[in-house]
């Protein structure tokens, strides 16, 4: 399904091709899951990441842009993003960041992945004890 973002295509075919070249010389029995490599969504994930800053008008490509993974935490497995804005504006630089996160956590469904948050004292209120959480103000407001 990952080959339907444009953005991957040719990410897709050139990964599988190196991975199979791999398997191969390596006569990986790869029926088995575990033999051999293969390509995970985190891997893919992270390069759509990439090809997404690329092809980001608002992104510079004259200086450093990275997609990492980070070492993994009992949180999960950090992604960080190192890139350069086109603007020194403030205002212009955070709202280009929250683009790019808002669609990031959009599109990280589609690779079966999640982001963590760490739960606050209301979200263990509402897990516990359901039905004591207290009302937001616009709730309140309704009252």
């Amino acid at each position: 399904r990952y080959e339907k973002l444009y953005l991957l295509k040719d990410y897709l075919v050139t990964r599988q091709k190196e991975i199979d070249a791999y398997n191969k010389k390596m006569k990986a029995d790869t029926s088995v899951l575990v033999n051999g490599r293969r390509m995970t969504n985190i891997g893919v994930f992270r390069h759509y990441i990439e090809n997404y800053l690329n092809d980001n008008k608002t992104i510079r490509k004259d200086m450093a842009l990275m997609v990492r993974q980070m070492a993994m935490e009992d949180r999960g497995i950090p992604i960080e993003i190192y890139c350069f804005t086109t603007t020194t504006v403030w205002a212009e630089y955070e709202e280009i960041q929250s683009d790019i996160f808002d669609h990031l956590m959009a599109a990280v469904s589609y690779f079966d992945l999640e982001i963590f948050q760490q739960p606050s004292g209301s979200d263990l209120k509402r897990a516990f004890f359901p039905g004591t959480e207290s009302l937001t103000p616009s709730e309140q407001e309704k009252q």
